[in-house]
């Protein structure tokens, strides 16, 4: 997914949004051109006919219509129902593929599990202690309980807030995924592009929860500390804190996730109005970027990073996904849109002069 376009930034989602509607000589087409040239979390185009039906490109099983025939578009300056060497999407093949739908479900539930381990399990200190790097203990803590039989000591095992973040990180962006696959989505998703965008969040997620462990990469080791409103212990006199990269990456990723997740949405009931044919989608934030869920994907991505890492790793995974958007991704749909919606997509670009971040890029 979310790229090479086999690297997940997008997970195969991109960011076309228009409505057209195609006819062939021997037939009708659903030209539905695919919205993405990606394989998030991340987290990876084809041209139709300028009346062709465009609806959400992101390779997913979970098409709107009730058949699983293949539907394929006439091709263009570029032709639907095929790839590009970078992209693991079969662009304009919209039909269900129950086996890379349960392998792409199954991998991405897996991975909340494995990063559990690694954060709250000792799989992650003994990985790098076998790479000779010293890691940050998790403390076990003795409860004692008196009863009428006697005292009982129970061990607890407490997962320190940063930790509970990055493992709550983990389980929403595969949750996500997994919503973007079943409910927005129409492109098929085979077993071998599931098993790569799979295994490109499970890397990345992983590298992010080593970082947190390390002694000398932990954000949860920086400072300065941020106090949590409302979290006084009456106990100890004190409130909860957090490290600024913990704090503002939990920003970051829960802003970029909600932004990312919501955009898919509004161009997805965009899409299937019919009322819209032949329309860019233009709605909400699509006003203020041309590429805007691509912003949201980098953005969550980067907090993610920082909340593991700190400054350094963030800024390194945000440059890398800005690079392969505006190197890559965008350039390949720029061309598909002006192939498809000519003036219309001229005047848009126009408007809309931004391409990731209103206001900024």
């Amino acid at each position: 997914m979310s790229s090479a376009e086999a690297f997940p930034p997008s997970m195969g989602r991109g960011s076309e949004h228009a409505n057209d509607s195609n006819k062939a000589a021997n037939g009708k087409i659903d030209s539905k051109p695919n919205d993405k040239h990606h394989a998030e979390p991340n987290s990876k185009h084809a041209a139709s006919e300028s009346h062709g039906k465009s609806h959400t490109s992101e390779p997913t099983g979970s098409s709107k219509s009730s058949t699983s025939e293949t539907k394929t578009a006439p091709s263009s300056s570029s032709s639907l129902g095929s790839r590009s060497p970078q992209d693991l999407i079969q662009r304009g093949v919209y039909k269900s593929n129950m086996l890379g739908t349960a392998t792409f479900i199954g991998l991405r539930a897996l991975d909340p599990l494995l990063q559990y381990k690694l954060l709250a399990g000792d799989w992650g200190t003994r990985l790098l202690s076998k790479l000779n790097i010293s890691s940050i203990p998790l403390y076990d803590y003795v409860l004692e309980t008196t009863t009428a039989e006697g005292t009982k000591a129970s061990i607890i095992r407490h997962l320190p807030l940063p930790r509970l973040l990055l493992l709550l990180m983990s389980a929403g962006s595969s949750l996500k995924q997994i919503y973007w696959l079943l409910s927005l989505s129409r492109e098929e998703l085979t077993p071998t592009a599931a098993v790569e965008v799979s295994l490109f969040n499970t890397v990345v997620n992983t590298m992010g929860s080593l970082l947190l462990l390390s002694t000398s990469t932990s954000a949860a080791l920086s400072t300065p500390r941020i106090t949590i409103p409302f979290t006084f212990d009456s106990a100890t006199g004190t409130y909860m804190s957090l490290p600024l990269p913990i704090a503002l990456g939990t920003v970051m990723y829960v802003t970029g996730m909600a932004i990312e997740t919501l955009t898919e949405r509004t161009r997805k009931k965009f899409k299937d109005d019919e009322a819209n044919e032949g329309k860019i989608c233009r709605e909400g934030l699509w006003n203020k970027a041309r590429h805007i869920n691509y912003g949201g994907y980098t953005l969550w991505r980067a907090g993610y990073a920082m909340a593991a890492g700190g400054w350094i790793p963030a800024l390194g995974v945000a440059a890398f996904h800005i690079w392969h958007f505006v190197s890559r991704s965008t350039v390949y749909m720029s061309e598909y849109m002006q192939s498809t919606y000519g003036e219309q997509w001229e005047r848009y670009k126009k408007e809309v002069p931004y391409l990731l971040f209103p206001g900024l890029y």
